[in-house]
């Protein structure tokens, strides 16, 4: 079935209530995502005790959890969409309705704490930034993935990507909300986290074999610049 026309309004959260039964189709007009789940899962490492937790901030449906499997986490995730805790909950998370910039846990409560995709859609980066670090543990690591904010994002991320079905929902993204990247440094380490960012790309040639139907996903490439695209990772100070 054809996904529902989204809202007009960029950034609009009622977007994943509308699509809500798009979130687990890997050629979906949320494919992009499960891509991304991928190349931020692989930045996870083993949980370092037992019983430690992983705060998946923006969770969605829960679009990490398989690529968490065998790593020995709790996996709690955050999200405003009822709709998306709910199937999040069938994939093994633990659900908090609760909004980034106020997470509704306790401080230090986290061995991971993962922001993917969620900083390009807040109105205030610092604030969901001392929300991701406050719920990290000393030692704890900050894994996030998020779009810069240059000309050359807005062009792919947005004038391109969302005329390309599975690359970006038409309204997704905000321009005035994209990521200035020296903020969010500066903002990690006013809370104690030194993060370290590169970039990352679509394979191309799986990208192209994924339009012609030939792939159901597409790998994650680093690139050497962090001007449209990229992840970061850094452990609060102990």
């Amino acid at each position: 079935m054809a996904p529902t026309e989204p809202p007009v309004r960029r950034n609009d959260p009622e977007l994943y209530e509308v699509l809500a039964d798009q979130w687990w189709e890997p050629r979906g007009v949320f494919a992009m995502l499960h891509w991304l789940a991928t190349a931020r899962g692989a930045l996870v490492p083993p949980a370092p005790r037992p019983g430690a937790v992983l705060v998946d901030l923006g969770c969605g449906a829960g679009l990490l959890a398989p690529h968490l499997n065998g790593k020995g986490y709790r996996h709690v995730g955050a999200d405003l969409s009822s709709s998306a805790l709910r199937q999040a909950g069938q994939h093994g998370v633990h659900g908090v309705r609760g909004d980034v910039l106020a997470v509704p846990l306790a401080d230090g409560c986290a061995d991971v704490v993962v922001a993917g995709e969620i900083f390009e859609h807040v109105t205030d980066l610092p604030r969901a930034v001392a929300e991701a670090c406050r719920l990290l543990r000393p030692g704890g690591l900050l894994v996030l993935d998020t779009l810069a904010d240059t000309a050359l994002c807005r062009w792919l991320a947005i004038d391109i990507a969302e005329r390309v079905p599975g690359l970006a929902p038409k309204g997704v993204h905000d321009p005035a909300l994209l990521v200035d990247r020296a903020l969010l440094v500066d903002e990690c380490a006013r809370s104690g986290v030194r993060v370290a960012l590169r970039g990352i790309r679509p394979s191309m040639i799986d990208l192209l074999n994924w339009t012609f139907g030939r792939r159901n996903s597409v790998r994650m490439l680093p690139v050497a610049t962090t001007t449209v695209l990229f992840q970061g990772c850094g452990r609060k100070e102990e």
